[in-house]
């Protein structure tokens, strides 16, 4: 993601023919681009995009959990003082 924007923000500067960027190759502009591509290529491909999706859910479902188990010990504790 820090390349697509780093490649938008050349793509500004170049079209708007912002200081040095504006001398830069149209090629130069195009490499954020084109490592992005790559990355995601590999994240896809390699199942990294899967894993941190399951780390995600799994983090989750653990956090729902031990807000649940928390919901109930409160109610077991004071239907227990009645």
């Amino acid at each position: 993601m820090y390349l697509l924007g780093l490649g938008l923000i050349l793509l500004v500067l170049k079209y708007a023919e912002i200081g040095l960027v504006a001398a830069w190759s149209w090629w130069v502009i195009a490499i954020p681009f084109g490592l992005a591509v790559a990355w995601w290529a590999w994240a896809d491909n390699s199942g990294y995009t899967k894993r941190r999706a399951m780390e995600f859910e799994d983090k989750r479902r653990a956090d729902r959990r031990r807000r649940t188990k928390q919901a109930l010990d409160a109610s077991f504790e004071k239907s227990r003082k009645r």
